[in-house]
């Protein structure tokens, strides 16, 4: 294998410096280069060369621009590079909306240096590298994609509650108040809606919930 020049878009120094050290141990890969925001490294992309870098190890959990936004810059200015998400999120719209945007793998932080390196080498095979406690997501979201469930069956009765006073723009202490329940648990609610919603936030649930019928259209 030719020496990968490999990009590290990571905000948290000491985890930088653990990627660098390990590959340091492999001679195919040269860590060219490392940036603590997703701003600065697409500034670099779009001045480099088309070709490099070969990969980039991008974190999701960044300052200023978040990492799927910054992947789907990233492969609108150089569409050849691929890209292995290295998060902490095991989250199942983080991993499906990253894969779906074009990510060639997605490890957590939790792998072995010997497992990061190891997908490193399986994607520039041309494989993908997929966390094993994440795989399943992608399984679950392909049966979700070739099943037509009954969009009312989709939440359950207490979500929709809470997906009513969402649509109001009430806030999760207010929701919790109205609905004489701990703030946790509103907080719960609200996670599971947008995951099954497939959003990230509370103007995209009440828009998905409009198109899918699920709030009246005064809500």
């Amino acid at each position: 294998m030719k020496t990968v020049d490999l990009m590290l878009i990571e905000d948290n120094p000491e985890y930088r410096e653990v990627i660098r050290i390990a590959l340091a141990d492999h001679p195919e890969f040269h860590l060219a280069c490392q940036y603590g925001t997703a701003e600065i490294a697409l500034r670099e992309l779009k001045n480099s060369d088309s070709s490099f870098p070969h990969l980039i190890l991008l974190d999701l959990r960044l300052p200023g621009m978040d990492g799927l936004t910054a992947l789907e810059k990233i492969l609108s200015v150089s569409p050849d590079i691929k890209v292995i998400v290295l998060t902490q999120s095991d989250l199942p719209h983080d991993v499906v909306r990253a894969i779906s945007l074009g990510a060639a793998g997605y490890l957590l932080k939790t792998a072995t240096l010997e497992e990061i390196t190891d997908g490193i080498a399986a994607v520039m095979r041309g494989d993908a590298t997929i966390d094993r406690s994440v795989a399943k997501h992608l399984l679950d979201a392909l049966r979700k994609k070739h099943q037509k469930a009954d969009p009312a069956e989709l939440l359950t009765h207490r979500e929709l509650e809470v997906l009513g006073l969402l649509a109001e723009g009430l806030v999760k202490k207010e929701i919790a108040n109205e609905l004489g329940i701990r703030y946790a648990t509103v907080d719960t609610h609200i996670t599971h809606i947008y995951e099954k919603l497939g959003v990230s936030n509370a103007p995209g649930a009440v828009h998905q919930a409009h198109r899918l019928g699920l709030l009246a259209p005064g809500e």
